[in-house]
């Protein structure tokens, strides 16, 4: 007997975690490989460029093993809360900071980064959230029950009057920055002398001496970080660029010592310096160089307002009063003011006033966009012109802006296929450099070379080998490229993206919300005899101005826009499925289809054949006297997007479930070939469209906006989503595009190709430097001090390579 009962499987879990520790790609290919062997453990991806990792796990594993795990490889690590990009563990230091700037304006102090959401501020408490392909989303923080500080009625939500808020991820950054320039500023000033004194003048009496004084703290102090972790990973019997870099100087300054003291002439002090030296200036270039490639993220997660004025009711006198809150206290439901010039505090609904908003720096458009009651709008966009009282729907880690973060960063702790091959390139590069070192000493020895010159070029192959560059080659390119896509209006949701855009030769787009607007406008007036269009058409708005319809509403439209004023209507009657009629100064006159009339012109039906789009007829007394013909409006940047598109190689298609007519007559207008028009598809057929095109051996992106194009976007070899789309829709998606602009399809495939491009070129830079440097240094064309310039050179180069990325404009 079979029991019926099924215990159900624990869904994963994702936690992201702060890593500390990690100087080259050894470091985060180890930590991957410790992580993958735990049971339990899905994935593990560790990015040396962000120093984050995101670990997918199910039970029995549990977060605190998993940093447990990291910690006995050697390496710090803390959870991350949902919805933040901010490490934990800098609290009182944060407070401390926060509180000496809270005087200081925003305008006059920027922060190098900003907490995005209550999430991270009123915490998670490091909790990991189910992996799952949309943004988690937390419930709404409870309002504090602390009284709100008085709202200055000059004041302005989130600029001048807001005080400047420090992240953690900054504390941390600059404490270590600061801690490596203080062991840079040392060691220059030491190597300085020693390189004088070394190699200007050998013959002072006390030279020897003073260089070894000199170059002791250099090695021992200026050089610890290298030490450090070279000792840590080889009690864990692994080793690391770091292994290299201490065994090289060490082995230098050691060899030196030993030939002070026994009165030999070959002494290394120098070379021991000025390697030390070469490679914290190679670090501290390289951590400001990441930094730099981390600013378009901050500066886009520094655009949130810091407070806002929210309306309540005294409890006392029940008068509704402004309060001058901290955003991370709004909660869903608040209503709060915006007035011109400010910040939107975060997502709502417009409940009074209408204004122009601009949404230009989250979602790139660059004209604003009118609202009025009713109307959305998204936190962190700016009230140009009105004021506006806003509702509250999403506040702290639910946000469209704090979504965009979560992506922003899923997509840069991720990796590119290709960086696969440089992980495992790195895993068992440092082993076979010391055994190239130690054979190159060995040989050197054997061919009858002195021992100083030996351990001189040993050392040598040494240093030039770290493979820093090759560790930095992808996570630089990806964390500038995917954060410049953010600025754009382009959201990456992974590395693997990148190169499935340079495979692309086929786009597939979705005609209504993509290539068109998916609002229906009056496009075409045809008229009987004498009539006037404008008479004909205020007929129509008339009558139509009683009606809810979709295609009533565009009549109506299309008249406020010829200035039209409406007259007064009576007797208003609607005749659902056909149209509606209304009597205007006595006349009935009659809107609708053409079984509503008893006579209809033929130049007015063969009008309606003729024309794209849903034609409805306007008359009286049983007579159709006009014809209005209303469409869905094509985008204003669609050709242009269909033709930037087509100059990437791709073949455009266009897709709908819309008539033949209709759908022709949009390709006809952007620019499609009217043989790569597929019309009357059913939604659940759209998919077998896709499938059917990669079955003919085409590699397909799909452009699409609504649940019906969710299972087309998922079976496209590249899915790419409007913003202004459905959540099951971009779900489905590889890139969403903030923007509702087709243009931006082109710039996501643009950036992509750009990045991954990028990317080839570090790399090809990489492998190339090391395959040529140590067969040069093993022959002993080079001495150590130029093999540390070189090195720190190399990774400087890959890191500025990637910040290219910064100036990419569409």
């Amino acid at each position: 007997m079979t029991d019926s009962t099924t215990t159900a499987e624990p869904s994963p879990r994702e936690v992201r975690l702060a890593i500390t520790g990690m100087t080259c790609a050894s470091c985060s290919a180890r930590i991957e490989r410790k992580l993958g062997r735990v049971e339990g453990v899905e994935s593990a991806t560790v990015n040396l460029a962000t120093e984050k990792a995101q670990v997918v796990y199910s039970a029995p594993v549990t977060v605190d093993l998993i940093v447990a795990e990291i910690e006995r490889t050697g390496y710090g690590a803390t959870v991350i809360p949902d919805g933040a990009g901010a490490k934990p563990g800098a609290g009182a230091l944060l407070d401390k900071l926060n509180s000496r700037y809270a005087a200081h304006p925003a305008s006059a102090r920027t922060p190098p980064a900003a907490r995005a959401g209550s999430a991270a501020r009123a915490g998670s408490g490091g909790t990991a959230r189910p992996a799952a392909p949309a943004p988690a989303t937390t419930k709404p923080a409870r309002r504090p029950s602390a009284p709100p500080t008085a709202a200055s009625p000059t004041a302005t939500a989130g600029e001048a009057a807001a005080p400047t808020r420090w992240s953690r991820d900054a504390i941390l950054g600059a404490l270590a920055a600061a801690a490596l320039k203080t062991r840079l500023i040392v060691a220059a000033a030491l190597t300085v002398p020693v390189f004088l004194l070394a190699m200007v003048i050998p013959s002072f009496p006390a030279s020897p001496w003073l260089q070894f004084v000199l170059s002791t703290p250099v090695v021992a102090w200026c050089a610890w970080p290298f030490h450090r972790a070279a000792a840590v990973n080889a009690r864990h019997l692994a080793s690391t660029m770091d292994t290299l870099v201490s065994l090289g100087v060490l082995a230098a300054y050691l060899y030196s010592v030993v030939a002070l003291f026994t009165g030999q002439d070959h002494l290394y002090f120098e070379t021991a310096a000025v390697v030390t030296t070469f490679l914290l200036v190679g670090r501290f270039l390289e951590a400001r160089a990441k930094d730099s490639g981390k600013e378009a993220l901050h500066s886009l997660l520094d655009l949130g307002a810091k407070e806002v004025s929210v309306l309540r009711v005294d409890p006392r006198t029940r008068i509704t009063g402004e309060q001058r809150i901290p955003v991370e206290h709004l909660a869903v439901g608040d209503q709060f003011l915006v007035r011109p010039g400010e910040k939107v505090a975060t997502d709502g609904i417009v409940r009074d006033g209408s204004s122009a908003i601009d949404a230009s720096l989250v979602t790139g458009e660059s004209a604003p966009a009118d609202v009025t009651v009713g109307d959305e709008v998204t936190g962190s966009t700016i009230n140009t012109t009105g004021r506006l009282v806003v509702e509250a729907t999403k506040v702290g880690s639910d946000t469209m802006l704090a979504g965009i973060q979560r992506l922003v960063e899923a997509a840069q702790t991720g990796k590119a296929p290709i960086q696969r091959l440089a992980d495992r390139v790195s895993a068992v590069f440092v082993p076979v450099v010391l055994g190239i070192a130690l054979v190159t000493l060995v040989a050197w020895l054997v061919t009858g070379h002195g021992f100083a010159q030996s351990l001189a070029v040993s050392v040598t192959v040494l240093i030039i080998a770290c493979p820093c560059a090759l560790g930095l080659a992808t996570p630089t390119a990806l964390l500038v490229g995917t954060a410049r896509g953010a600025q754009l209006g382009t959201l990456i949701k992974g590395p693997k993206v990148l190169e499935d855009t340079r495979r692309v030769d086929t786009v597939v787009l979705d005609k209504t919300g993509t290539v068109t607007t998916g609002d229906l406008r009056l496009k075409k007036i045809a008229v009987v005899g004498r009539l006037d269009k404008k008479a004909a058409l205020k007929a129509a708005a008339s009558v139509e101005q009683g009606s809810e319809h979709p295609i009533a509403r565009a009549i109506v439209a299309g008249a406020r826009e010829a200035q039209i004023q409406l007259p007064r209507i009576t007797d208003f009657t609607a005749n659902p499925g056909e149209g509606a009629s209304a009597r205007i100064k006595g006349t009935e006159v009659t809107v609708g289809k053409a079984v509503l009339f008893d006579t209809v012109d033929g130049t007015l039906i063969e009008h309606a054949r003729s024309t794209a789009g849903t034609t409805v007829f306007v008359g009286w007394d049983g007579t159709a006297q006009a014809a209005l013909t209303v469409g869905d409006a094509v985008r204003d940047s669609s050709r242009a997007a269909v033709e930037r598109l087509r100059a990437l190689g791709l073949t455009p298609y266009l897709l709908t479930g819309d008539a033949e007519a209709n759908a022709r007559s949009v390709a006809e207008q952007v620019g499609i070939d009217p043989a790569k028009v597929r019309a009357d598809v059913l939604p659940t057929d759209k998919h077998a469209v896709v499938r059917d095109l990669q079955q003919q051996g085409k590699v397909v992106a799909m452009v699409g906006d609504g649940v019906n194009d969710a299972a087309a976007l998922a079976q496209a070899d590249l899915g790419i989503a409007m913003g202004s789309g459905t959540d099951v829709a971009m779900d489905s998606a590889d890139i969403i595009l903030v923007r509702s602009d087709l243009d931006a399809a082109a710039d996501s495939m643009e950036l992509s190709r750009a990045t991954l491009r990028v990317i080839k070129q570090n790399l090809l830079w990489a492998f190339g430097y090391n395959t040529l440097a140590i067969p040069v240094a093993a022959f002993g064309l080079l001495n150590p001090m130029i093999a540390g310039g070189a090195m720190a050179l190399s990774s400087v180069l890959v890191v500025s390579n990637s910040l290219r990325l910064k100036a990419f404009k569409r």
